[in-house]
């Protein structure tokens, strides 16, 4: 069976569960990314997977508390929590066809959907006028699973009092989901415990899978029972054993005591599972247990055993797929390692969906695994996907692609955007912001990003209703010349060269967009009297004394263009970025920003 032809979990429809009064995500990838910043609804989004889908939820969760109702929904009014799941991709697989009977809707899709409403008695007294729909409280309500129905009635369009059986739904019992396999690891995992706790221990399921013999395991037993035997022959045991005994009579009486022995668990296959550890070696220490690993690479570790179980289900023909939900798979993991993890979940054929906080993560996947969820300053978060972003072009997509790196992804995460071309602006603009207007880019949520270059038109588009719905201000120079462009020199000049053609930003702007242009470049921009100290310590710094004495006399003499432009030139020759990494580290008490930045920052706090 191709990768293509395996079944996805391939649309979420959520209706106000918790922080999410509406969402509605298509997913298109088998690893799926869900980011944004903290308090965005990235855990309920998998909870509430798991509510219509993992039999391993206790039924209690699905019993809604008043909490778990989005607080946008008058409760004293009939009303539902709605979860659906939509499946594609399973008819090559009898097994997944077999687990979604009569959730079909006959066009390549299955649906599974858990509403949480009025009970159907309760329904039925508020349709014939025995109810007042002021009485009900959450006794009235049950949740129930449904699955299939009319495929032309959308999840999305299900109301309250939309009927089941009216649409053609089918029942859906938990026991027909148990083929279908969820794990389900939350942000603060023990991930210690859960490898030694047999209930809950994927190294235990995996050895389950793995069919032991009844041979091999007689021969585990008798193992077993040689080693206590020995253990218990040994002098120093026994008297500690006999010392026990005799204590515990002491205590309980002769009538109450236990016989006491000391030495292995008794000799069965099941206490063999239960006792049973993972030893690992590394260059400095040889057979140790998980215990002394550090956390990070015991989630990796546990990541793995999950996987080979995967495996091993899917090996017997048993399986009718398998979803890992994982929050912040980067815990406790260094940059590599998230970038070899996403990679690694990417590669298999089980599907996943993570929730991330990390531009580690986000750098390394590709955009249309994005579920993008951002605080729009309501009761609910917006939700959205790079598909539903019509405004973006596919070459849009590529440069996106290419130019989304671990920096620039921060952008994903942030409250409001400042795009800026590059280093300079990037290293300056935070301390002279906060000096000259007494702003904190980080506490206001501002995030800088640069692009290095002049190309704002794919990063302005992220940007839009439909899209990232949070405010990004363009700040640029006039000249929109990339930052690492370089003039030809005349007699290098062929004359029958292009030049490239420079976009018109005033176009990208919109509701979200806003575009402020300096006069000229940043550089001659910032050379301002209160920034005059901080331009000479940079230049003396870097190597340049002429222009640190013109700056020097520049408080006497006045500031012309004729600085601006050799601040500009020093800049240039020392290298922009270098220059204001310098000039960063002398910040006067009170700067000064162009006007161009000011207005930006006004409009980005408006």
């Amino acid at each position: 069976m191709n990768p293509g032809d395996k079944m996805l979990l391939s649309r979420v429809v959520v209706k106000g569960y918790r922080s999410l009064s509406f969402v509605d995500v298509t997913i298109s990838e088998k690893t799926t990314c869900v980011i944004g910043e903290n308090n965005t609804g990235k855990s309920c989004l998998i909870q509430a997977i798991r509510l219509c889908l993992d039999v391993e939820l206790s039924s209690a969760f699905r019993t809604l508390q008043k909490d778990d109702v989005h607080s946008g929904i008058d409760q004293t009014k009939p009303f539902q929590v709605l979860v659906g799941i939509e499946f594609t991709g399973y008819e090559a697989s009898d097994n997944e066809v077999a687990m979604l009977h009569g959730t079909q809707l006959g066009d390549g899709r299955a649906r599974i959907f858990y509403r949480y409403r009025p009970r159907t008695l309760v329904r039925e007294a508020l349709a014939s006028g025995d109810r007042d729909p002021d009485s009900l409280t959450l006794d009235d309500y049950a949740w129930e699973l449904y699955g299939g129905g009319d495929p032309k009635v959308d999840l999305a369009d299900f109301s309250w009092d939309t009927d089941n059986d009216e649409i053609g739904a089918r029942s859906v019992g938990l026991q027909y989901l148990q083929a279908y396999r969820i794990v389900f690891l939350h942000a603060l995992r023990d991930v210690e415990s859960d490898l030694a706790e047999m209930r809950r221990s994927p190294l235990v399921r995996l050895i389950e899978a793995s069919k032991i013999g009844e041979v091999e395991q007689a021969k585990l037993i008798a193992a077993v029972k040689a080693a206590n035997d020995s253990i218990e022959q040994s002098p120093a045991i026994e008297a500690v054993a006999g010392a026990v005994d005799a204590a515990l009579k002491e205590v309980a009486g002769e009538a109450f005591a236990l016989e006491v022995d000391v030495g292995l668990s008794a000799p069965s296959f099941q206490s063999i599972l239960r006792n049973i550890r993972l030893l690992l070696s590394g260059p400095s220490l040889k057979s140790f247990e998980p215990r002394r690993n550090g956390l990070g690479m015991n989630n990796l570790l546990y990541i793995a055993i999950l996987i080979e179980q995967f495996r091993k289900r899917a090996a017997e023909g048993k399986a009718a797929g398998e979803l890992i939900l994982i929050e912040e798979p980067e815990a406790h993991l260094h940059p590599q390692l998230q970038s070899v993890l996403l990679e690694a979940l990417r590669g298999l054929p089980f599907q996943s969906i993570v929730t991330t906080h990390s531009t580690q993560v986000t750098s390394k996947a590709p955009l249309r695994s994005y579920v993008m969820m951002t605080n729009v300053g309501g009761t609910a978060p917006a939700v959205s996907t790079i598909s539903s972003n019509k405004t973006l072009t596919p070459a849009d997509i590529a440069d996106l692609e290419r130019y989304l790196d671990a920096t620039k992804s921060n952008l994903l995460f942030a409250r409001k955007v400042m795009l800026v071309e590059g280093a300079a602006e990037a290293f300056l603009l935070p301390g002279l912001i906060k000096s000259a207007m007494g702003v904190d880019v980080d506490r206001a949520g501002i995030s800088i990003v640069p692009i290095h270059g002049v190309h704002f038109g794919a990063y302005a588009r992220l940007f839009s209703k439909e899209g990232l719905p949070k405010r990004c201000a363009i700040v640029a120079d006039a000249d929109l010349s990339p930052p690492d462009a370089e003039a030809v020199p005349k007699d290098e000049d062929q004359g029958d060269e292009d030049i490239p053609e420079k976009e018109d930003l005033t176009a990208l702007e919109g509701d979200h967009v806003k575009v402020f242009l300096g006069a000229t470049t940043f550089e001659r921009e910032i050379t301002l009297a209160a920034n005059l100290g901080m331009l000479e310590k940079a230049a003396k710094k870097i190597g340049a004394p002429r222009i640190a004495s013109k700056l020097a006399m520049a408080d006497l003499l006045g500031i012309d263009e004729a600085l601006k432009k050799s601040v500009l030139n020093t800049a240039k020759r020392f290298g922009k970025a270098r220059f204001a990494q310098l000039a960063a580290e002398n910040l006067p008490k009170k700067a000064a920003v162009p006007q161009y930045v000011h207005d930006a920052v006004d409009w980005l706090l408006a």
